[in-house]
């Protein structure tokens, strides 16, 4: 019986070492593949051809969602699976929006991700239980792609005049949207609507 190729995409050395380890001694699963960010992963995927990625959300250069939206758009056969610490009902929804079939916390057994790679592979869909029964209750992300972008950009301190010359927009296009973002989240400024944002697995 062939293996269950897998290719892992995690920038902390330590974690992404513990996670081949878990995975290297199932019988049935073999890691093809260990980057240290999205885009590492999304230059992996054409020679590694990995049947399932497991990534993180937060990396350097591709966020993980990212990384799984482009995976599904060019790779569809390919399953993906966000393992994170983000417990956050904002994050589950973009990441299955993203076109993730499965969403683990890193807090849970080990066990359990082998199993979600099984699972996934399958054509079946994982999510964290207790997650899940909170994405029910959870508030709708008000935010737009592009609102998404500039605010995270911005609370990274991007100035204003560096955002609207990588994304070729005027200065008052962005702070349109940036007002727009700010008044929707009921903030103060563009620092706490990030903050805000964040914290609520919206960026």
């Amino acid at each position: 019986m062939s293996k269950i190729k897998v290719l892992l995409a995690e920038d902390q050395g330590m974690v992404r070492g513990a996670l081949a380890a878990l995975l290297g001694i199932e019988t049935d699963i073999e890691v093809v593949g260990s980057v240290s960010n999205g885009q590492e992963a999304f230059r992996a995927m054409a020679k590694a051809r990995p049947d399932v990625v497991v990534t993180d959300i937060e990396m350097p250069e591709m966020t993980g969602l990212e990384l799984a939206a482009r995976v599904r758009e060019l790779y569809p056969e390919t399953r993906v699976v966000i393992v994170t610490t983000f417990a956050r009902p904002g994050y589950l929804r973009r990441a299955l929006e993203a076109g993730a079939s499965g969403y683990l916390l890193k807090d849970r057994p080990s066990a359990e991700l082998a199993d979600a790679v099984r699972r996934v592979h399958r054509g079946m869909r994982v999510v964290d239980p207790d997650l899940a029964a909170e994405i029910w209750n959870a508030e709708p992300d008000p935010l737009t792609d592009r609102e998404r972008e500039i605010l995270r950009r911005a609370g990274e301190g991007e100035a204003t005049a560096e955002l609207a010359k990588s994304l070729r927009l005027s200065e008052g296009t962005v702070r349109n949207y940036l007002s727009e973002a700010i008044s929707k989240l009921g903030a103060a400024n563009r620092i706490e609507a990030a903050r805000m944002a964040r914290a609520k697995g919206w960026l």
